[in-house]
């Protein structure tokens, strides 16, 4: 196949994280852990307000696959580090870099990392593992 990735491709994408975002995702998930949704609750805990969803981080990290690598690939796997809170109002950097290629079967390692862009702290880190597509010559 005839790839137009290759080892160290890589792309960046920033989100602001909101709290319709937070609202949203625990809905939909039905993830009502008071650290992410009780301002009372969250305020006694070490981080002293609500934090976003590890989740939420992990959502970030598939739409941007899917928008780095084609919308044909297929996830097979995504390991996650969370490493610092994330909170409502952060502006955060997902970046996505190809760290390892199997041409013959078209799966990708894909280094995911979500850091915070006001002081670098790195959030959330990772890696997924996709089945990828060859765009059509």
């Amino acid at each position: 196949m005839n790839w137009i990735y290759d080892v160290g491709y890589s792309k960046v994408f920033d989100y602001k994280i909101t709290q319709e975002m937070i609202t949203k995702f625990a809905d939909v998930t039905g993830d009502y852990n008071p650290i992410h949704v009780d301002e009372e609750y969250a305020k006694k805990t070490k981080f002293g307000k609500c934090i976003a969803h590890g989740m939420l981080m992990g959502g970030f990290f598939s739409r941007c696959l899917v928008e780095t690598f084609g919308g044909n690939g297929i996830y097979l796997g995504q390991d996650m580090k969370f490493t610092n809170p994330v909170f409502v109002g952060d502006e955060i950097e997902i970046s996505m870099t190809l760290v390892a290629l199997r041409k013959e079967k078209g799966i990708g390692t894909v280094e995911t990392i979500a850091k915070r862009k006001s002081n670098g702290d790195i959030c959330v880190k990772g890696q997924a593992v996709i089945m990828m597509t060859a765009p059509k010559a």
